[in-house]
Formats: C-alpha cells, sequence, structure tokens
C-alpha cells in the first residue's frame, strides 16, 4: 500500500486476516455497540418535552416491523391489493376486449371495401392490431389499480418497513441488507432495480444483488400472472373458485422470486462471491399521509402509462413477427410450426410446449408480451377467433392442451427465466462485464429449466 511503512502494512494485513476469521454478527455486534453507546450519550445530554414515552408511530412499527406480525400483515396487504386488482379488473377487460374486437371487425371491413392484399390485412389487422389490442385489454385495467394502490403503500411510508423485515433474512443469507430496497425497485423494473444496486458500496454485494434482481416479479410479469391465475384459479376455469385464492397465487409467486433470491444469494456468497458482509443502518422514515396529486402521477403516468407503451411498443413488432412466421410456408408447414417442433420436445421435458417456449425467446425485448405471443402463436394455428374474455382465452388455451398444471408452470418459467432485453442492458452498463451480463441471462434460465424439469418429473 503507497505512502504506508512496512509496520503499518503489516499491521493492516494482520487487521484483515484477523476480521475475515470472524463470525458474520460479529461485524452487527460492533455496529450496535456503537449505535448503544450513542443512545447513552443522547440520554445523558438531551432533555426531551414531557409527552407520552411511546408515540402511535412507534406502537405501529412494534406490530410491523415485529418478527411475529410482521411478515403476516406484509402478506394480507399483498393479498388484499391483488384481490381488489383481479376483482377490479375482469369487468374492464371485457369491455376493452369487446371494443378492439369491433374495430377489428370494422378495420377488416375497410380493407375488404378498398381490395387490400390478404397478407396486407394479415400482417396489419390480425398481426399487429391484433396483439396490440389484446396486450391493451388485458394489461391496462389491472395496472390502472395495482400501481396506484402500490403507489399508496410507497406514499404512506410502509414499503421502507417491508424492507427493514427482509433485512434480517438478507443478512442470514450473507448478503447486504440493502438489496432488501433494490428489491423493492425491482418490483417496478428489473431495469431500475439494478441501476439502484449502486447504493450498495461493497462491489461483491452489489454484483450478488444484480444477479439476483430479476428474481423480483416486476411490472412486466404481473400481467402474465393476474391473467393466468383468473382463469385458471380465480372462478373463469374452476367455477367453485374465486379471485381470493387467484389473489393468494400471485402472492406465492412473489414469495417463490423472493425466496429463490434469498437462496441464490447465499450460494453465491458462499461460492464466487464469498467474502465479509457489510454492515447496513436503514433509517425507517415517519408516516406520512398520503398526497392524492402526487399519487396519480406517479401511478397513472410514470408505471402504468411507461409500461403499458413499452409494452404497446414492442408488442406491435412481436404481432407481426409472430404473423409472419406462422403465415411463412416453407412446404413442411409454416416457419413458427417448424421452429415450435424443434422446440417442442424439449419444452415437454419441461412441462410446457413449442409455442410456449418460443413466445419466452420472442419476448426478451420485455415480458408484456410473452402471453400475447402465445396466444398469437395458438390463433396463427388454426383457432382464428379473437378471445373477448377470460373464459374465451381460457378455451383457446384449454383447447391446446393446458391444465391448471400448465398455468402454474408457465408463471414459475416467468418468474425464473432469464431478464428482458432492457435489464441485460443496464447489468452490461452497471458491471462492465460481458461475463457477468452472460451470467445473468444464463443463471435464471438455467435454475427455471432445473426447476420446471424436477416438478414435471414429480407431478
Amino acid at each position: 500500500m503507497a505512502g504506508l511503512s512496512s509496520d503499518q502494512n503489516a499491521a493492516l494485513k494482520q487487521a484483515a486476516k484477523l476480521a475475515g476469521d470472524l463470525p458474520a454478527p460479529s461485524h452487527d455486534q460492533v455496529v450496535h455497540s456503537i449505535y448503544d453507546t450513542a443512545q447513552v450519550i443522547a440520554k445523558q445530554s438531551v432533555a426531551k418535552m414531557p409527552g407520552p414515552e411511546i408515540t402511535w408511530q412507534e406502537s405501529l412499527d412494534r406490530v410491523l416491523t415485529s418478527p411475529l406480525f410482521g411478515f403476516p400483515v406484509m402478506l394480507l396487504l399483498l393479498a388484499f391489493v391483488f384481490w381488489l386488482t383481479l376483482e377490479g379488473a375482469n369487468c374492464p377487460s371485457e369491455l376493452l376486449a369487446t371494443l378492439f374486437h369491433v374495430g377489428e371487425d370494422a378495420l377488416s371491413a375497410l380493407f375488404l371495401k378498398l381490395g387490400a392484399p390478404a397478407w396486407l390485412h394479415g400482417l396489419l389487422v390480425l398481426g399487429i392490431y391484433r396483439t396490440t389490442g389484446w396486450v391493451v385489454a388485458v394489461m391496462l385495467p389491472p395496472m390502472a389499480i395495482f400501481f396506484p394502490l402500490f403507489t399508496l403503500l410507497e406514499d404512506l411510508g410502509y414499503l421502507p418497513r417491508v424492507a427493514f423485515n427482509l433485512d434480517r433474512l438478507f443478512r442470514q443469507a450473507g448478503a447486504h441488507g440493502k438489496q432488501a430496497l433494490t428489491m423493492c425497485m425491482g418490483f417496478g423494473c428489473n431495469a431500475a432495480g439494478v441501476i439502484a444496486c449502486r447504493i450498495i458500496d461493497s462491489p461483491r454485494e452489489r454484483l450478488v444483488a444484480i444477479l439476483t434482481n430479476t428474481f423480483v416479479p416486476c411490472n412486466g410479469r404481473f400481467p402474465t400472472f393476474f391473467a393466468l391465475s383468473a382463469i385458471f384459479l380465480g372462478g373463469a376455469y374452476y367455477s367453485f373458485n374465486s379471485n381470493i385464492l387467484a389473489s393468494f397465487t400471485v402472492v406465492g409467486m412473489i414469495l417463490i422470486g423472493i425466496g429463490t433470491t434469498f437462496v441464490i444469494s447465499w450460494l453465491l456468497t458462499r461460492t464466487v462471491l464469498r467474502g465479509i458482509p457489510s454492515a447496513f443502518i436503514l433509517e425507517l422514515p415517519p408516516y406520512r399521509p398520503p398526497q392524492v396529486g402526487r399519487i396519480i402521477v406517479r401511478s397513472i403516468f410514470d408505471r402504468t402509462m411507461h409500461v403499458l407503451i413499452r409494452a404497446v411498443v414492442w408488442a406491435a413488432p412481436a404481432g407481426a413477427i409472430t404473423w409472419l412466421l406462422a403465415n411463412t410456408d416453407l412446404g413442411r408447414g409454416s416457419l413458427l410450426s417448424i421452429t415450435a417442433s424443434h422446440l417442442d420436445g424439449f419444452a415437454r421435458l419441461l412441462g410446457l410446449d413449442g409455442i410456449i417456449l418460443l413466445a419466452f425467446f420472442l419476448g426478451l425485448p420485455a415480458n408484456e408480451i410473452v402471453l400475447p405471443i402465445i396466444v398469437m402463436g395458438y390463433l396463427a394455428e388454426g383457432a382464428l377467433f379473437w378471445p373477448d374474455s377470460l373464459a374465451e382465452l381460457q378455451q383457446l388455451l384449454v383447447a391446446h392442451g393446458w391444465t391448471l398444471k400448465t398455468a402454474i408452470f408457465v408463471m414459475l418459467f416467468s418468474l425464473l427465466h432469464f431478464p428482458c432485453s432492457t435489464t441485460l442492458w443496464s447489468i452490461l452498463k452497471e458491471t462492465g462485464s460481458k461475463l457477468w451480463t452472460a451470467v445473468a441471462f444464463l443463471l435464471p434460465l438455467m435454475l427455471a429449466c432445473t426447476v420446471l424439469f424436477i416438478l414435471n418429473l414429480l407431478l
């Protein structure tokens, strides 16, 4: 080390060696000791005005951040938010689907009147318009409900309490406590979660947070969870179930994602990214009344419209490509069917089919378009009708061999598979390494395939 004497260098090396031999809790004990001493000094030096010893905010925090009640309250709140989302989105989704269906009929009549060639009608109407319309009809209502509710919890100051509860688990996994904050950012967008990892000072722990952020379901994956859980668990498939079960299914997917984050973080910090964990001090902000205007702006414009526009931008070319693949005849079948058939054997080992697996790869630009591509793939294969409702979408999926098991496997693969292209680009920019970017792509893909393969053998 430049500028230091040999004795100083030797002392630093010896200190580093001794620090490496200490168990992980020792670092937390040092930090606790510092804050305990500061608290004693503050009590001796600061005079408080007379008032209640414990405020209502402290009483509420004792419940929301306690080991006994913190997690149950969090799960119930999430389940309630998803239940409201599913209950409120059904009718608007069906109405939008009907309106887009009417629009498709009008466009088809216009193309017929103008004498447009069949391929142009198919590309623009059956490909681009149909896919884009379906994305809007399925995604807009649940997002317009979910994001304001999620923003409300954030504005009230509850999300830092969630991070506080998760901090203990991250420390046990050997990761940095701030990873709980970056994981919460990942619920909005994994790319934003990756960029948020800059708040972690340790390069090793920052890399752990970057590589595991993809296991947090982002905005683009929630529409798939909402649609499939509503179809196969919310009453559209089994009439005796309700959206309560569908809501807990979405919560279950989130818990699986969080659990996977802990497991992979634990494995990385004990193998290729082994090191000394850093201390983390989290200051809980005070509760505050929600700002309605801010909630509307952030949820509707910054989140709902941002995600919807991004989905539409990618859905339009994806619909065109899917239609072209389905209508490019190579003599042995369409390019879509041939490609899907090559993937079908491997996909069946995972409990999926070739169309589903192909849709995930075609959906690399954005997770929002995976389910629309699956629908387009099935529609192009002969089921030429527009799914006006979740019930008709269920009929389309069941007609192509879907069961409750298939729906759960698709949700699991969507949860665990590789991140979208935007997130991968963010990982490349943040790490500056093509190797770690490749790991960020291959690690989730291998995990998703392994989990589904094992489950398919067992179920």
